[in-house]
């Protein structure tokens, strides 16, 4: 249940929403809108050629730090603005359920320092907090809106991958293995000793993951229209498959997304193989949440060698054509011979 890993399974969510879906394409109205199922809406406006992109996410906290905990989250709400090519955000707003059973001293710490993290993330977008709701609750939610009017030459259009297209994958996957592995240190040893753990190993992992799930996907999204990326999206509570999926089925063409190949956070590969689970937190079968993972890309094969270039550059960390797009039925696939990519952390 933590961070995007609260989300509802999918497929039970696609059916929920299957009312408000009536005479819809999947992510996709009849006038070539983003509508329910992607991960922005975009909602035309009154002045030709200007639309709103508006999302909304929010969820448990994952790390036990909540100035790291407001930043993650703040970059996780930006995320899905990125995944439409919008890379400037106009307003955000901050979602707070305040948990009862906080005293008012530990209260106002936590609130304070998660206020001050979620700015610093709104800080480095270029974007501001104007408002939001905070409410008391059972539980610690933490979440908000991010809005943007943009013309419409500013939206990526996500639905039109085509056959020979890569899949680029811009951060390693694992990070709930990584933060239920390293909260096995703090209250669980004992599983730590069974499953013969390395302890540094999993605390290296867990300062990876939370310096990728702080950082944004602002320069992902800003280079998707330079290097004409045909669909997008960012990889969050469905896993890697599931969001593949998801995007596949928006297609204009009858395509399939299959991955070939697993970009894994070092050392969690190994734990999700050791773990009594035989699906090792749904790593392997592509399921396994992320919170503010990465951009999940169909681009032309001749220009991913130059965006993953570029992109490291900026951003000081790589990136990995992951697979292909294939003639097919508008799903996604992993090959049952994969190959995993130990990510080893570059942090110091």
């Amino acid at each position: 249940m933590k961070g995007c890993g609260c989300k509802v399974p999918r497929d039970s969510l696609l059916e929920l929403l299957g009312e408000l879906q009536k005479g819809v394409k999947h992510g996709v109205d009849e006038d070539g809108h983003i509508d329910i199922g992607l991960d922005s809406c975009v909602i035309p406006s009154k002045h030709k050629g200007v639309s709103l992109v508006q999302t909304t996410d929010f969820f448990y906290p994952l790390v036990d730090d909540p100035f790291l905990m407001g930043r993650i989250t703040c970059a996780n709400v930006l995320s899905d603005l990125y995944a439409m090519g919008v890379h400037e955000c106009d307003n955000m707003l901050m979602l707070l359920g305040v948990c009862t059973e906080l005293d008012d001293s530990s209260r106002n710490i936590v609130i304070s320092e998660f206020l001050k993290g979620f700015k610093q993330a709104a800080d480095l977008a270029d974007t501001r907090v104007r408002g939001g709701q905070t409410v008391r609750c059972p539980w610690l939610l933490l979440g908000g809106v991010a809005s943007s009017v943009v013309a419409d030459s500013e939206i990526l259009r996500v639905d039109q991958a085509k056959p020979g297209d890569v899949l680029v994958l811009t951060k390693p996957l694992g990070g709930q293995v990584a933060v239920n592995s390293y909260e096995w240190i703090k209250a669980n040893p004992e599983k730590i000793t069974s499953m013969n753990l390395n302890e540094e190993k999993i605390r290296i992992a867990f300062r990876q993951v939370s310096e990728q799930m702080c950082r944004l996907n602002r320069n992902a999204a800003k280079l998707l229209h330079k290097y004409g990326a045909r669909a997008s999206t960012d990889v969050t509570g469905f896993g890697i498959l599931g969001h593949a999926e998801n995007l596949a089925k928006a297609q204009a063409n009858d395509v399939n997304f299959v991955i070939e190949t697993l970009p894994i956070i070092e050392y969690m590969d190994e734990i999700s193989q050791k773990y009594p689970d035989k699906n090792g937190f749904r790593l392997f079968s592509g399921y396994a949440a992320e919170t503010s993972g990465g951009l999940l890309i169909a681009m032309p094969a001749e220009n991913a060698e130059k965006y993953i270039q570029e992109i490291q550059e900026l951003d000081g960390f790589p990136a990995w054509v992951i697979g292909k797009v294939t003639e097919g039925n508008k799903t996604a696939t992993i090959v049952p011979e994969y190959k995993i990519v130990s990510v080893p952390s570059i942090i110091e």
